[in-house]
């Protein structure tokens, strides 16, 4: 069976079409918050950011926020699925969810990018605002998913 046939099979339903758009809306405001928040921390020990594209070079270059691409990525990837109506199924729909759902664990004892959240979520209530907004996006594309694969 070729990747066009299985896609024709199994399409994304529109509800759940809406709900990754919710979804990657909802993430690159998580993305901008933790920029924020990681921006406040960066200018304590360097100093200020004195531009917009500054802040988008050391976002894209420096060590500081690589921590950051894991979510940027998976935004990119959302995209992609968005944009490939033909050839993408409900099955990596289901995909990225399920990796939006592993990626938005913080955990104290991690490392990488699970600790970095963690710590973000600690000193940020905008981070843990921007948090709560996609683990309830996350739970209606769940729904949605759910549905459509019944």
């Amino acid at each position: 069976m070729t990747r066009s046939s299985w896609s024709a099979q199994n399409p994304i339903p529109d509800s759940l079409r809406r709900s990754l758009k919710d979804l990657r809306h909802g993430l690159l405001g998580l993305h901008k918050s933790l920029i924020v928040s990681e921006q406040v921390t960066y200018e304590r020990i360097y100093g200020r950011v004195s531009s917009a594209g500054q802040l988008l070079q050391l976002v894209m270059n420096d060590p500081w926020f690589a921590w950051l691409h894991p979510l940027s990525h998976l935004v990119v990837r959302i995209d992609v699925v968005l944009e490939d109506q033909d050839d993408t199924t409900l099955e990596a729909a289901q995909d990225l969810l399920s990796e939006a759902r592993t990626m938005l664990r913080p955990s104290e004892e991690g490392d990488g990018f699970e600790r970095s959240y963690y710590e973000a979520l600690q000193r940020t209530p905008d981070v843990v605002l921007a948090h709560a907004s996609v683990k309830k996006l996350l739970g209606t594309a769940a729904t949605a998913a759910s549905a459509a694969a019944a």
